[in-house]
């Protein structure tokens, strides 16, 4: 088993008096998502905070500004092996650190191969759009703190 650790942002904005949510679609496996990435990939002591920032820009264009952290999110996934060297597929416990983040600024048309599409959606139609259950679960949450 090994252990992963990701932190990411559910980033809102305010146009013409309504709430819109920042979701993007993976290019790998399709799935709708809030951006997230591995902590300490880039850089050995980054922090969650750094690195949620840091995804959400490269992962879909958009700058956010943290206003509170959201309750982790745990869920299991099966890394597939390295068929060149011959390892299986191993176990992998993943924690999320989300983050509530308010738009400040960038564009969705900046966002990085890793996202094939990025959109900003109104509120009531977030959860159903949303692939994983881990990601809903964090928009629950996210929602009490705007609310």
């Amino acid at each position: 088993m090994k252990l992963e650790f990701s932190a990411g942002g559910i980033v809102y904005k305010k146009q013409n008096d309504r709430l819109f949510i920042l979701v993007s679609q993976h290019s790998q496996h399709h799935g709708w998502v809030f951006p997230k990435g591995i902590i300490g990939d880039k850089e050995k002591e980054e922090s969650k905070e750094t690195t949620a920032l840091r995804e959400v820009k490269e992962e879909t264009g958009i700058e956010g500004k943290i206003l509170k952290p959201i309750k982790p999110v745990e869920y299991w996934y099966m890394m597939e092996g390295d068929p060149s060297t011959g390892s299986g597929r191993e176990r992998v416990k993943k924690t999320v650190y989300y983050f509530l983040m308010e738009y400040i600024g960038g564009s969705i048309e900046d966002h990085d191969n890793e996202m094939e599409n990025v959109e900003w959606l109104p509120m009531d139609a977030v959860e159903a759009r949303l692939t994983y259950k881990a990601d809903k679960e964090a928009w629950q949450e996210a929602l009490n703190l705007i609310k």
